[in-house]
């Protein structure tokens, strides 16, 4: 079952369409990454399905109720993040937390709960004003748990954070996904996070959706072997016999590079590698990696 399903969702600012059609479906008790360059419209996106911007073209639905039938019940659900927190600085975190307590109506037990889950559970008196940016944002995450919502929505949640910050609130979705069991959908611009995070992924490009399934998917349907990279005792002599054989070959960071080949030709080559008294220590294949295949898919 899908938590979040759209369908044909399409908008258009003035006459500029920026969402085409987008069909995305985000499967229950995953983390869905939403990929896409800045401009992509993935904010747009999130905001339409929240119901923050008026819907103009398509369904969305939500544990498959309609928003537009259900919109009350489906937000009590979710728990959302769109851009900058909304926080109070001169409170701290626990009072920050009180007041959405109140909102919610949920035990005040949860608000620890909470600054345990995201790692704020000691930080006392200090106003929000003295967090860091990666406190600040572990205390925006911990606002959409308070009331245990099994759909998290999250925008850009790593958005100015320094490398560190990064792998915290990386480490931290991981987390809550696990021990909470909460679908996450979080939107990035960055690939390398959205690898190291996501189940699933949907690739948003200039408003269409170009990709959508699980990382493994990905790099089955657009993974290409670009060269054979092989390494012996005796490369000069390795590049020697791959010539002879027909093959064309150059060294290369210390390796022996081959254009991409059949199995047979490569256990042929391996062969006659051996039978010159040479140690084959590896022969791999170097694939395109998630950057290129994101980068291809946007200039296609």
């Amino acid at each position: 079952m899908h938590c979040v399903e759209t369908s044909a969702l399409s908008h258009r600012f003035g006459n500029q369409y920026v969402l085409h059609g987008v069909n995305m479906q985000v499967p229950t008790g995953s983390i869905y990454g939403f990929l896409g360059p800045n401009g992509a419209g993935k904010t747009t996106t999130l905001r339409l399905i929240l119901g923050l911007l008026k819907k103009q073209q398509g369904q969305v639905a939500f544990f498959g109720k309609t928003l537009e039938h259900e919109r009350i019940a489906i937000l009590r659900s979710v728990g959302s993040l769109i851009e900058s927190p909304s926080l109070y600085d001169h409170l701290t975190a626990r009072e920050n937390l009180q007041i959405l307590q109140w909102t919610h109506r949920c035990p005040s037990s949860r608000i620890d709960e909470v600054l345990e889950l995201v790692g704020l559970a000691n930080t006392g008196k200090k106003r929000v004003r003295q967090f860091s940016l990666g406190m600040r944002q572990r205390l925006a995450i911990a606002t959409t748990l308070l009331h245990r919502p099994p759909l998290i929505i999250l925008d850009e949640p790593t958005n100015g954070l320094d490398p560190n910050g990064i792998i915290e609130i990386r480490n931290l979705l991981i987390e809550l996904n696990r021990r909470e069991g909460c679908t996450i959908l979080v939107s990035s611009h960055l690939l390398s996070e959205i690898d190291r995070l996501a189940t699933h992924v949907g690739i948003l490009g200039k408003g269409k959706l170009l990709f959508q399934g699980t990382i493994e998917e990905l790099r089955r349907q657009r993974q290409q072997v670009l060269f054979i990279s092989v390494s012996t005792s005796d490369n000069n002599e390795a590049l020697r016999t791959a010539t002879e054989d027909g093959i064309h070959a150059q060294l290369a960071d210390g390796a022996v590079v081959l254009p991409a080949l059949s199995h047979a030709r490569i256990a042929a080559l391996n062969r006659r590698l051996t039978a010159r008294n040479l140690d084959v220590y590896e022969i791999r294949p170097v694939r395109n990696d998630l950057e290129t295949i994101f980068l291809n898919l946007m200039n296609e």
